[in-house]
């Protein structure tokens, strides 16, 4: 299980048992009721906060998948903040039923963080990329250099991040997660051969997203 995790379920928890010794103590349905909703968001909690171990990929030139979803939308585009050039934008959906946990998708250093405050439309529209709260993260090697968005949802409002400007990183390392419905935009210089497809599911540091 994620530790973001811990502190959610505790007070989901807690709060059953509230609700149970009222349920006891009153013998009222309605709180009865509510009993059955909080075992029902315990259950889901433990579920959503899950965190499985990943096989990473071998190879120095593999770029993995930094999260858990859909493939959305990949093609060229202009990226104004960091390269400030035309790279390769690859879009992963992540529902509310997918793994949240995060994972760093190539070896390298830190050279680029941002948060940015902002909007939570929902992370599958296009202007999420721009409006949305965000982390922007860009990590360099002696071959490469990546940029990718930790994009809140319209259900999610908390965005966990570990890693900060200077921090070394190992591909596939977990570094954090979105809570409850988000998305993660990857901008990939022109030369990287991207191996996925629309529509694709991939995993957080097992699928090979492209090479360089």
């Amino acid at each position: 299980m994620a530790k973001e995790g811990i502190p959610v379920i505790l007070t989901i928890v807690l709060l059953s048992i509230i609700l149970i010794t009222g349920a006891l103590v009153t013998k009222g349905n309605f709180l009865k009721i509510l009993v059955v909703v909080s075992w029902f968001l315990i259950i889901f909690s433990i579920y959503f906060f899950r965190d499985p171990e990943r096989t990473i990929p071998m190879g120095d030139n593999v770029i993995v998948s930094p999260a858990d979803g859909k493939i959305i939308f990949f093609q060229e585009t202009k990226e104004n903040e960091f390269f400030k050039t035309e790279v390769q934008k690859v879009s992963i959906f992540m529902s509310a039923f997918d793994v949240h946990v995060n994972r760093i998708p190539i070896d390298g250093q830190v050279i680029y963080f941002n948060y940015q405050k902002g909007k939570f439309h929902p992370a599958f529209k296009d202007n999420a990329c721009y409006e949305n709260e965000q982390t922007i993260i860009a990590i360099q090697n002696d071959k490469i250099k990546i940029l990718f968005k930790q994009i809140a949802g319209i259900m999610a409002r908390r965005i966990v991040c570990h890693i900060r400007e200077s921090s070394k990183v190992k591909k596939g390392d977990r570094f954090g997660m979105i809570k409850f419905g988000s998305r993660i935009d990857l901008f990939l210089p022109k030369q990287v051969q991207l191996k996925i497809k629309l529509n694709e599911k991939v995993k957080a540091g097992e699928t090979v997203l492209g090479l360089y």
